[in-house]
Order: C-alpha cells, then structure tokens, then sequence
C-alpha cells in the first residue's frame, strides 16, 4: 500500500480474514470500545479463565504442596513450547520466568563478565528506558564505556552502517531491541547480529514488543541471548511471566550473578556451596509464577494454532490500513509518523506525532472510547493484535480520532493527574 492511497474497506478485509475467529475468543467486555493498544497489554483469553479456575481448584486447592511434584520444571516445560511457537527456538534454550528486567540484568551482567578484557557496551538512545538504565548501572559496577547510537533519521532504527562505525575488538556486548518501543522500527536482527559476531562481540536481543507479533527464528540467526515479555501480543495477562533465551552453545560458558536455589545441581540436597546445575537451569533463580505460566501456555496454544506467519502478515496488513487511514484523515490535521512505511522494517504498531499528542490522547478514551497510549515526546501508539483486533474496529477507531480532532472537542478533555499514559 503506497502513500496516499485509497483506503482499504475493513468489512472486505475482515471477510477474508483467516484470523477473524480468534477475535470470539477473547473478553470484550464493551463492543464498542475500540482497543488499540495491544502493544502494552492484550486482550484477556476466555480460555484463560477456564484454565485458571481450574488450576485454582483441583491443583492448588487439591494437591496442595504435593503439586510441586509436576510443578517443579514447569518454567522450562513452557519455555520450550514458548521456543518453539514464538521464537524459532529448539528446546532447552528458554525459560519463562521472572521479569524482563530481571533477565535483562541477569544476562547482561553474564556478558560482559564473559569478555573482562572488552571495555565497550554498545545500545541505542531509544532503547527502552529500563534496558538503558541498567546498561548505566552495569557498565559503572564493571568500569565499562556505555556507547549510544542515536538515529537523527527520526525513525529510531539501527542499521547496520550505524553499528559498523561503533564495532571494534574493544566491544564485550551489543544490545538492542527487536521492535523499537516508541517508533516501532523492526531492526535487522540477523544482519546485526553477524555483524557483532564478527567482532567477536555478544549479542542480546529485547523482543518484548516483538514476541507474538514477528515471526522470529533465533537459532536460525544465530542469536546469542535475548529477553522479553508476555503480557503483549502473547495476551498472558499483567506481571505475567517474562521470558531468557541462551543459546545452546553459551549455557556452559556463561554464569548469571543471582546463584538461586532452581539453579543448583542437587536442588533438594540443600547442601553448602554452589553447584551450578548444567543448561538452562542453571539460569532459574527461584520458584516460578505456576498460575502466570498457564496463562501463558494458554495464549501461547492460539499464537500456535494461529501461526506467527498469518500473524505477522495480518499486522503487516493492518498497519498498512493504518498509514492509509493517517494519510487520508489525519495527516491534513497535523498529523505525522514517525514508523517506517516498508511493511517488513516494523512490527504491530505505528506511532502518530501531533503537538497536542497527549491531549488527543486522552480525549480518545475519555471522549470517543478508542484506547492508545501515549509516550513522550508527542507521540501516540496504536497497535493491531492481530488474533483480538478486527481491521473494522482499526477503521473506526481512527475514524474518531479525525472527528475529535477536526471537531476540536479534544481540548476539553481533562488532563491526567495519574502516573500512567
């Protein structure tokens, strides 16, 4: 779909779409709300709540403490099906477990003391901000130089010219973001990822606004580690357990700093001294989320049944509608994007920029019941989730972003006194 074109009619998009009926499948408590920001939280899965109850009842409430009998490695029974359906992954690389932000930290620090003679960590200026701050921490605890790549071109991407000019022998660790969090630039992690190899340097990869939306093959790539979330485009629910992935060929190499009681050889021994248990639990600090795993395999049964390719291509189609819906009706607002055109360099969502950003924002929910969000500077996302989002409820909900803005009634809306956006 070219700039300025026609736009598309929902109705006949949604006809030949072979997802439409995972849409049944979700809890839409209000129809007439339109939920575009499935980029920070999914949509609840009915299936969900059967499956919880259950687990409440006659596993919890049953088994009591004996339930730890099957309990006890399910972090890596459901980061293999995780592996398999959403990452390109063979088995026994992936854990769910934790937060992002915790693996994140776990796996960086394992980096960087990996290489203790490479004085470089390299990410980028739009990176998300917990990654950045972490990467601040580490790189003052370790005595290492933090290097930012800043993309001036407004899209917040890293090509590989970018990388080139920061890569050298001096490098320990690259880390960057599959999907960037603000512009939702898809960078290149195949090509990024040999690039660093090449010079010797560790690559980790943060797919939390990725995972569930881009058909991603980390073995195929050859990634080293990545980390992410669940409660996105998986639809595992809020704090729903995260997600590390290392790569077969690192696990004995690297040592996480937090020895946990999951990661020793002889758990239930409780001797003295650590003992390293070999693969991937020995990157297991503790007990797991056991009600947060099953949402997540739950959601996870429909991205499988679905499959990340007919996903991947409904987003790439819905986000097209999206540009075309922009260019036609909110562009001669003051409207721009800031995310890239080509359908293969993005991943669910886009972000629209006006001056009164923030209080279009508001506007929306309070006023015309579209849900976005909205992140500084200026910037308001909308995403597709493709199994819970119809290209119908797409084209109204920026149909009524052009009649608050055009109408100017958005200027009325109250603006937020709580921390959230």
């Amino acid at each position: 779909m070219a700039l300025n074109s026609p736009i598309p009619d929902p109705d006949a998009l949604d006809a030949g779409d072979q997802l439409r009926r995972f849409r049944d499948q979700f809890v839409i408590a209000d129809p007439e709300v339109c939920y575009l920001d499935g980029n920070s939280l999914g949509r609840l899965p009915r299936k969900t709540v059967e499956v919880v109850q259950r687990f409440l009842v006659e596993e919890w409430g049953s088994e009591l403490v004996a339930g730890w009998s099957h309990w006890i490695d399910e972090a890596q029974r459901v980061g293999d099906v995780l592996g398999e359906i959403a990452l390109g992954a063979g088995t026994g690389q992936v854990l769910t477990l934790d937060t992002t932000s915790v693996n994140f930290y776990q796996l960086c620090d394992a980096a960087i003391k990996a290489n203790p003679d490479r004085n470089v960590v390299i990410s980028d200026t739009a990176n998300f901000p917990t990654d950045r701050y972490i990467l601040e921490g580490l790189c003052e605890r370790h005595g290492k130089q933090l290097v930012l790549i800043d993309d001036e071109s407004g899209e917040e991407c890293v090509t590989a010219e970018m990388l080139k000019a920061h890569l050298s022998r001096d490098v320990a660790l690259v880390t960057l973001s599959v999907v960037q969090y603000r512009s939702g630039a898809l960078n290149d992690v195949s090509t990024l990822t040999k690039l660093a190899h090449d010079v010797g340097a560790l690559v980790l990869w943060d797919a939390s606004h990725a995972v569930g939306v881009v058909d991603m093959k980390f073995d195929r790539d050859e990634v080293d580690l990545a980390v992410g979330c669940t409660y996105k485009y998986c639809n595992s629910g809020p704090g729903s357990p995260a997600w590390l992935y290392v790569n077969k060929r690192l696990q004995e190499s690297l040592q996480v700093p937090i020895q946990g009681w999951f990661a020793q050889r002889d758990q239930f021994a409780m001797g003295q001294g650590f003992d390293r248990a070999v693969g991937m639990r020995g990157f297991q600090i503790a007990s797991p989320s056991i009600v947060g795993l099953r949402c997540v395999e739950t959601s996870l049964s429909m991205i499988g049944e679905a499959t990340l390719l007919a996903i991947a291509q409904k987003a790439a189609t819905g986000t097209e509608l999206m540009f075309a819906l922009h260019d036609e009706w909110l562009a001669p607002l003051g409207f721009s994007t800031m995310t890239p055109r080509d359908a293969s360099r993005r991943g669910g969502h886009i972000t629209m920029k006006h001056p009164d950003a923030k209080q279009i924002a508001v506007a929306m929910r309070e006023f015309a019941k579209v849900i976005p969000d909205y992140r500084e500077p200026s910037s308001i996302r909308v995403a597709i989730s493709p199994l819970a989002t119809s290209f119908r409820e797409v084209y109204d909900g920026f149909e009524r972003i052009r009649d608050l803005v055009t109408s100017g009634r958005y200027r009325s809306a109250s603006m937020p006194t709580g921390r959230v956006t």
